[in-house]
């Protein structure tokens, strides 16, 4: 089975506020602006009883009301919310990926003293509630703004040859996170990710 981290650089607090804003106007947007991708996410659940898409974006947004039984719509929902706001990253060294290669990325930082930020964090974490926790998919993390900028301090003082000792494809991927803190501390942003 292969997984995928998608990644977001994105105003945090915006996201953590769309949660229960009842921003209707926002819902809409949304709605509108990935109108064909709703529709593509909706057919691939309609073997389910739960709400679509639209219906679970609009209860994150409204706070509620939720059903427990369908925490993975709502996490989806919430992901829909986060791209509207924020941007999505280059993936490419996370999607599709085999199980345990977020570890095996965390030990590349790890070993080269990059210690602020942790992919295994998008795997562990989950959506803020009142959200309902789905039952396995989609996990949820995010970097704040000071902790993509203490990475990158600590990425700076590497030298190129223990970059060089890691293995090509960990490298890049090492290589993308900081990608994702450059792009996101430039910003005055954070990171969200979503591994499903």
């Amino acid at each position: 089975m292969s997984y995928a981290l998608m990644a977001y650089v994105v105003d945090l607090d915006t996201l953590h506020n769309s949660v229960g804003s009842k921003d209707d106007k926002v819902r809409r947007m949304i709605g509108g602006r990935f109108k064909q991708h709703l529709a593509n996410f909706d057919s691939q659940f309609d073997h389910t009883d739960g709400p679509s898409i639209r219906d679970a974006i609009r209860a994150v947004i409204d706070g509620g009301p939720f059903d427990s039984r369908h925490g993975t719509m709502y996490g989806y929902a919430y992901k829909w919310i986060c791209e509207f706001h924020g941007r999505a990253l280059f993936n490419n060294d996370f999607s599709p990926m085999r199980a345990g290669w977020l570890e095996t990325v965390d030990e590349g930082l790890n070993g080269l003293g990059v210690t602020a930020i942790s992919v295994g964090e998008f795997n562990l974490g989950r959506v803020p509630s009142p959200i309902p926790a789905p039952d396995f998919l989609p996990c949820y993390g995010e970097w704040s703004t000071t902790e993509c900028q203490k990475a990158l301090e600590q990425w700076e003082v590497v030298t190129d040859e223990r970059k060089a000792a890691l293995d090509p494809s960990v490298r890049r991927a090492v290589e993308s996170c900081m990608d994702w803190c450059y792009t996101a501390a430039a910003a005055g942003r954070g990171v969200a990710g979503f591994f499903n």
